[in-house]
């Protein structure tokens, strides 16, 4: 288990930006997967976006163009970038961290709310 702490949710108006920080309690070299998933009021959690240990990263469709993650090895962080922010990115987000042993080595952050005006 890592822990996670993260940084930087807020409220912001529709066509803002904010960045989300995520620093981990270890090495990100030691983990496999990083990132964020979103939870909006009455819907399931989804991801939002990761990025491997060798820094290949993903983000989905819906954020495409919009946000961007990124690591510090140094500072065992990870970031999201959210730009032009629309009211349907309104969720608290969650940073993961999943290990090298898979889905059965997953860590969670406590969240942080994210609310876009519209």
């Amino acid at each position: 288990q890592v822990q996670l702490v993260e940084s930087g949710g807020g409220l912001v108006q529709a066509g803002g930006s904010l960045k989300l920080s995520c620093a981990a309690s270890r090495s990100l070299i030691t983990i496999n997967y990083m990132g964020w998933y979103r939870q909006a009021p009455g819907r399931q959690r989804e991801l939002v976006a990761h990025i491997l240990s060798n820094g290949n990263t993903y983000v989905v469709d819906s954020v495409q163009g919009r946000f961007t993650i990124s690591r510090d090895n140094a500072k065992n962080s990870v970031y999201l970038q959210m730009n032009s922010l629309k009211a349907e990115d309104t969720a608290i987000y969650y940073c993961y961290a999943e290990g090298f042993r898979g889905p059965s080595d997953i860590s969670w952050g406590q969240g942080t709310q994210v609310t876009v005006s519209s």
